[in-house]
């Protein structure tokens, strides 16, 4: 599913919310519809029975009538069938006069309720409702209709008399909730069609950014570095925007960097023509001097890799595999203590790539196996090994004297140097740590498996 903050989820769940408002209203609208024109043809069906009814029928003597043989309807026969017809006068002669009724209705009668007048019709023609002889709902037709009569006397007169016919709604009912239930299920399952086909209408649709966020995923990754491909005309402007956002970032960058590369170089002759200086010389200026020089010397190479690693973490596209790193640190090391007989062992995971500068994994890489070989007595091991997620873990572990816990966290800091007694600035640590936590990854210290000191590097992967 995709997600609530997304173009996908809105566009989806607005076009669906009106589609099911819209069949739902055209829903309601066709069950009206349908139930309107069951209703008009049930009423012209009575209408007709009516007419047949009025036409069959002849007053023979007051308050009574007979019909003729050619209104036959078998509805009308069979008992509680739910066709009726019913016939009385509506002022009787005689005193309490049985009314004429089909044999459907057999000893029961009507009584209409609610009746209305109908459209276009007079006074005479009524419509309403009506409880038939077995609990049936009917729907009542009823008219006033003066029908001549000949008296005893011979005499002729004319006699209002009141016809109802009646017939069951339950059959349109039930027609009505038949046409219900398949448009119940017609509306759903043309919902569930149309919602598919938005959601595959948006999917298409955005494809397109889709495909920019995976070309700007391979060049956060470094696999690229630029946006790559054809993108439709409305698409076209933005990728073209960070395509010279992306230059105009690593020109940005690269200029900053040769800069830095250029304040090392100033820096580094002036500090090493003072050294020079303080070395041929004695006392206790140039002591001093010797001493500041030293300070200085560390201070500007901490901070100028860390000014090289913030620099390059602006730079998208960064990818270094890790094992032809690892293998030329180990070769450029051993040669720089040729004075220890060291056997560095090298085990990296296949393809695997760190997500940042080359010169930035030398350096952290460098100052751990060097620190390694300048405490060694002969074996050091170097893994490099994903970890779950986007981290890979580089460990780096000797066989040598190691160190206590609380020595551990001294070394961590910045200028702590727990033996003067071999050579270095005391920074190397601090500047793995800062430069790894700039790139989001941490280092600890713990005891290696062989006895010594083991340095834990977890650093973000390239996929």
């Amino acid at each position: 599913m995709p997600n609530t903050n997304s173009l996908t989820f809105r566009l989806i769940a607005s076009a669906a919310i009106w589609t099911i408002l819209a069949l739902v209203i055209g829903g309601l609208v066709l069950s009206g519809v349908f139930r309107s024109v069951l209703q008009s043809s049930f009423d012209a069906q009575l209408t007709f029975d009516m007419d047949g009814l009025i036409a069959a029928t002849e007053s023979d003597v007051p308050d009574h009538v007979t019909l003729e043989g050619r209104f036959a309807d078998p509805r009308f026969e069979r008992i509680f069938s739910g066709w009726y017809w019913q016939i009385r006068p509506t002022q009787p002669v005689n005193a309490n006069p049985q009314p004429e009724t089909s044999r459907s209705l057999w000893d029961q009668t009507l009584s209409p309720q609610n009746l209305v007048r109908g459209d276009n019709a007079d006074g005479n023609t009524l419509w309403g409702y009506a409880t038939g002889p077995d609990q049936q709902q009917l729907r009542v037709l009823m008219r006033r209709i003066a029908l001549p009569s000949e008296t005893e006397d011979g005499t002729q007169q004319t006699q209002l008399f009141e016809f109802v016919v009646g017939g069951d709604v339950a059959e349109t009912e039930a027609d009505v909730g038949r046409f219900n239930r398949t448009l119940f299920w017609s509306v759903l399952v043309f919902s569930l069609g149309l919602i598919a086909a938005m959601l595959i209408q948006v999917r298409v649709g955005l494809m397109p950014l889709r495909r920019v966020s995976e070309a700007l995923a391979r060049i956060r990754e470094g696999r690229a570095r630029q946006l790559e491909g054809e993108f439709p005309s409305e698409i076209a402007p933005l990728a073209g925007e960070l395509n010279g956002l992306i230059a105009h970032s690593s020109e940005v960058v690269g200029r900053a960097r040769a800069h830095v590369a250029n304040l090392a170089h100033f820096l580094k002759t002036p500090l090493t023509v003072l050294a020079n200086e303080a070395a041929a010389s004695s006392g206790p200026l140039a002591d001093t001097v010797s001493r500041q020089v030293n300070a200085m010397r560390r201070q500007v190479d901490h901070y100028l890799a860390r000014a090289r690693a913030a620099g390059a973490l602006d730079v998208l596209g960064s990818r270094t595999e890790v094992a032809p790193v690892l293998n030329d640190l180990a070769r450029v090391i051993k040669r720089m203590h040729p004075d220890k007989d060291i056997a560095i062992q090298i085990n990296v995971s296949p393809a695997l790539a760190f997500r940042g500068e080359r010169e930035d994994l030398e350096e952290m890489a460098g100052n751990l196996v060097d620190n390694a070989c300048k405490w060694a007595h002969g074996n050091i091991t170097v893994e490099a090994m994903p970890l779950d997620g986007t981290l890979f873990s580089l460990r780096v572990g000797d066989d040598g004297p190691g160190l206590r816990p609380d020595e551990r966290s001294r070394a961590m800091e910045r200028g702590e140097r727990l033996d003067e007694s071999v050579p270095g600035t005391g920074l190397g640590l601090a500047i793995v740590r800062d430069i790894a936590k700039l790139y989001g990854g941490k280092i600890a210290l713990d005891e290696s498996p062989m006895g010594g000191l083991e340095a834990r590097l977890e650093l973000p992967r390239a996929r």
